[in-house]
Parts: structure tokens; C-alpha cells; sequence
């Protein structure tokens, strides 16, 4: 099995993969939170500290990027190249309502026209390989099998499909009727994501679909950075190990971000995941969550790895 994780905004960036990578087994390949390819030819500081090379030694990094302009796309992914990376995802999921209305992620998928117009010209002359990260639809997966023999006319390196609908955002349940129409009609090869949150989830995915082998792990790994471990070695994650990961995390990100409160933002950020893992954390999350000084915080993350057993099962709850 191939195991990818998944981009996430402010909570699997580059701070996130080196940590992780450091403590536990790593992903195979991580994907950045989305790059904004704009018409005027610059990268923003964030997505700077995302590609930047030195940020991502030691890992398999592809950088995903959204937009409908064809010409911008293939300036960031010749700049990305000359990085040094070899291939690009095309975000075709996100369903955040402001990133829609500008027919951009899950948006572009009803805009079937300028989604055709946006494949023919990226690849046409896009330097690297192309992969996509798409939903089904945006109110029904009957949308979907058109959107899939459209995908099947280009040259697509791997189809991530997370089978849920713009309108769902995060709830009801993947559609896994409609993954197993994909993996059925798909000409690129395909990864599954979506609510694979612990390693019980994955094992009972693989049994349903055992010619998968590809997943791409989001929130269940941002709870348990041993998660890929676990499942290839069997080797749960100890409170030792995940303590060590936690302090690798906070140091490199107090390193980036000197503000305080900007720092106990992204780590109470982090911590959203993270203290799911955790046994009977309730009190000391809260503290977490309360903090209004580092001295606060770290005394009330000391109090949850003394007193919190990782849980037998360790990944996202909700």
C-alpha cells in the first residue's frame, strides 16, 4: 500500500511533514496545502516556505495548486520544476464556499466548459505530470460519471477521489458506492480519501476494496503521526514517541512563528487532531484550548501526556 497525506491548511505544511517523518514511519508522498497560481507571476512568502527545497529533505513532496487560468498553472509548475519537483495536483476539491464561488476547487466541476478548456491547456504544456484531487460533484454524486469520462480523455498520473459532494463539506458519509464506479471506469490509476481516521479504518477499506493501493491520510494522521507505522509494522504509538513528536512540532514552529499568540494559535490549531488520540483528555485540552501564555499552555500539555494514555485505537474522533 502507498500512503499519502493529504494537504491540510495551517495543520499538514512543511513544519508538520518534517516532525512527522522525524518521529514515525513517513508518507510515501505528502501533498502541500494549495498553491494560488496568480497572473502576476509571484509566489506568496507561504507557499515559498512550502516548496522550498530544504524545507522537504528527506521526503516525497508534490505541490498542489488551484485555479482555472492555464497560463498561470504552467508558470508555477515551470517554476516548481526548476525546485526541482517532478510532478503537480490539480486541486479540484476543495469545497470551501469562497474558493467555489471563484470556480476554482470543487467550483470548477458544474463549469464544465472551463474545466475542459482549464485540462486541454495544462496538459498541453505543463513541463511535469499532472495529477487531480476531485470530489464527486456539488450537490450529486450523479454528477459524477460524466466528470470521470471527461478526466479519462487526458493523461491524468493519478486520480485522488474523495467521494463526497461540495455540499457535504465534512459530513454524512463517503460515497463508496461511486468510488467502486471509479475504480471500475478510471483509465488513470486511483486513491482513495476520505474519513480514514485510525488504522481499524484503513484495514476495513482495504477488506472492501483489496485492489486499492493507494490512500491518502488527512485528518487521521494529523491525529496520529504514527498512523502509516502502526499500519505497516504493526507498531502502535507510545506516549514517549508522541511526545517527542509533539515538542520537534512546537520548537520548529515557535522558531517560524515568534509571536506568541500567533504560535498558541497554530498550536491549539494542531492540537484539534492531535488530542483525539488521546484517553480521557478532556480536561487537559480544554486547558490547551484556554491558554493565554506558553507558560499556561505547556503546563497544561505536560498535565495531558502524564495523565492521557494514547488510546488503543489512535486517530481522528470528530
Amino acid at each position: 500500500m502507498i500512503y499519502e497525506c493529504a494537504p491540510m491548511e495551517g495543520v499538514t505544511g512543511d513544519l508538520f511533514r518534517q516532525a512527522q517523518r522525524l518521529h514515525f514511519a513517513a508518507a510515501d508522498c505528502y501533498y502541500t496545502p494549495f498553491l494560488s497560481p496568480t497572473a502576476s507571476r509571484v509566489l506568496a512568502a507561504r507557499e515559498l516556505r512550502e516548496v522550498e527545497p530544504s524545507h522537504n529533505e528527506g521526503i516525497r513532496v508534490v505541490p498542489q495548486l488551484m485555479g482555472h487560468e492555464p497560463n498561470d498553472f504552467i508558470w508555477m509548475t515551470q517554476a516548481l520544476r526548476d525546485l526541482g519537483y517532478d510532478e503537480v495536483n490539480l486541486n479540484l476539491g476543495c469545497p470551501s464556499g469562497t474558493v467555489v464561488t471563484k470556480k476554482k476547487g470543487a467550483g470548477l466541476l458544474t463549469e464544465r466548459e472551463l474545466l475542459r478548456r482549464m485540462l486541454d491547456g495544462i496538459f498541453d504544456l505543463s513541463p511535469l505530470p499532472i495529477s487531480i484531487k476531485t470530489r464527486l460533484g456539488m450537490a450529486d454524486a450523479e454528477e459524477f460519471p460524466p466528470i470521470l469520462e471527461l478526466y479519462n480523455d487526458y493523461p491524468i498520473k493519478e486520480l485522488i477521489v474523495h467521494p463526497r459532494v461540495q455540499a457535504d463539506q465534512y459530513k454524512n458519509h463517503p460515497n463508496l458506492d461511486m468510488f467502486a464506479y471509479t475504480l471500475a471506469h478510471s483509465r488513470a490509476p486511483v486513491c482513495y480519501n476520505g474519513d480514514l481516521f485510525c488504522a481499524s479504518d484503513v484495514r476495513a477499506f482495504s477488506e472492501r476494496f483489496p485492489s486499492v493501493e493507494r490512500v491518502m491520510l488527512g485528518r487521521g494522521l494529523a491525529a496520529n503521526p504514527g498512523l502509516i507505522e502502526e499500519l505497516k509494522t504493526g507498531a502502535k504509538p507510545t506516549t514517549e514517541r508522541m511526545r517527542a513528536f509533539h515538542d520537534e512540532l512546537f520548537r520548529r514552529t515557535s522558531e517560524r512563528i515568534p509571536d506568541r499568540r500567533a504560535l498558541l494559535f497554530r498550536m491549539k490549531e494542531a492540537w484539534r487532531y492531535f488530542g483525539c488520540s488521546f484517553e480521557g483528555a478532556e480536561k487537559p485540552l480544554k486547558l490547551i484550548r484556554r491558554a493565554q501564555n506558553l507558560a499556561d499552555y505547556e503546563n497544561a500539555v505536560t498535565r495531558l501526556f502524564a495523565d492521557c494514555p494514547v488510546r488503543e485505537n489512535a486517530g481522528f474522533t470528530g
